[in-house]
């Protein structure tokens, strides 16, 4: 029929974009294309997870048969007793399926580590306990290295957009505060680790946000967390006289910490001398 308008043959227009005759047109979507990006990182996130859980699973089934008393102490630690209870189980299989109980760790470890779950500091006892002194050590520095810049990269993914949306006054803060140390961010992160002014979970979360680079980050939590890694695993070296988490710092750790935290300063406060000196 004359006159009539094929629909199919019309094109999307531009929002706010005037016709010949004055008339606005705005642009009709099937599906808002900013929707679909915001729970993409969501879905993300949940498959890690899931993955995550899978690898945890899979390490369990590799052990032997335990007898029924024994799976009762194969879990996360909450408390020193389950650190003590949990040692005992290991160190029990830890000769004949060494590969199983080291891979356990290792991965036990990182997932905390990646989801901020509470608990990582007894793993850090327990591997005084379990492994050579010099293994442990690099042990617990890796897989905090590894567990933090994953937890770094999902807050990439999912907590930029939530504290841009709802703290960006705090955002301009700590992003200025930052900046301040950029020159020397990787004695900043380590002299972060080593002391307790803000908590781990804190650090790998914020990072992103305030653009950290990942390269200073991993490599500054690896040197950061020996100190007091250095501490725990120690501490774990007599695990079964162990009451409490508190047992393990006394007030020669705490002077230990102490100096290594000023020590991170150190190569700071010279080259600002330097640069006084020179200016």
């Amino acid at each position: 029929m004359a006159g009539k308008v094929d629909t199919s043959s019309l094109t999307q227009r531009n929002l706010g974009k005037e016709a010949d005759g004055g008339t606005k047109y705005t642009e009709i979507r099937p599906k808002s294309v900013a929707q679909k990006s915001s729970t993409k990182p969501f879905i993300i996130l949940g498959l890690v997870f899931v993955s995550s859980i899978v690898c945890l699973g899979l390490v369990y089934l590799s052990f032997p048969n335990l007898e029924e008393e024994e799976k009762q102490h194969i879990k996360l630690p909450r408390n020193i007793e389950d650190a003590k209870n949990l040692g005992k189980v290991l160190s029990t299989y830890k000769d004949s399926y060494y590969n199983q109980v080291l891979g356990g760790y290792f991965i036990t470890y990182i997932f905390l580590q990646s989801f901020a779950i509470p608990g990582s500091i007894f793993l850090s006892i327990l591997s005084g306990f379990l492994f050579p002194f010099h293994v442990a050590l690099f042990l617990v520095c890796l897989c905090s290295g590894i567990g933090a810049s994953f937890c770094y990269l999902m807050s990439y993914l999912v907590g930029r957009r939530l504290v841009a949306k709802y703290i960006p006054e705090r955002i301009a803060e700590w992003q200025s505060h930052v900046n301040k140390h950029r020159e020397h961010l990787l004695n900043y992160i380590i002299f972060l680790r080593i002391t307790p002014f803000l908590p781990n979970w804190f650090i790998n979360i914020a990072s992103p946000v305030i653009n950290v680079p990942i390269m200073p980050f991993f490599i500054g939590t690896f040197l950061g967390v020996a100190p007091p890694s250095f501490v725990a695993i120690q501490a774990g070296t007599t695990l079964h006289q162990l009451t409490s988490s508190g047992d393990a710092v006394s007030w020669t750790s705490i002077g230990v910490l102490g100096l290594f935290a000023l020590l991170s300063l150190v190569p700071v406060l010279m080259k600002k001398k330097l640069q006084e000196k020179f200016d």
